[in-house]
């Protein structure tokens, strides 16, 4: 069976919320890099460095949203989202004191 293509005939590789690919006929909204697992905007600074050096597009994975994204166990991007890693950051600290 063959996915239904988006436009011009294009398909696109995405990964799910379970950290499996799937072919989808729209776009990701968000990109990432499958090894350090975190995501950001499609046009972040220091992702669009990296790829210009060589480095990054072996690793590099799309998501259809944000929700995928962290279900898929993915982090944000310091760079290009900082409020929302600020929260992740904040989310991973343990409550309460050590005794």
């Amino acid at each position: 069976m063959t996915p239904a293509a988006g436009a011009g005939g294009r398909t696109y590789v995405l990964t799910g919320p379970d950290g499996q690919s799937f072919l989808s006929a729209v776009p990701g909204t968000l990109g990432g890099h499958r090894r350090g697992r975190l995501y950001g905007l499609l046009d972040c600074p220091s992702a669009l460095r990296a790829i210009a050096r060589g480095h990054y597009v072996k690793y590099r994975v799309f998501f259809a949203d944000e929700d995928a994204a962290l279900e898929a166990g993915y982090r944000p991007c310091a760079v290009c989202l900082p409020g929302r890693y600020a929260d992740w950051k904040q989310s991973r600290r343990p409550s309460g004191k050590l005794s």
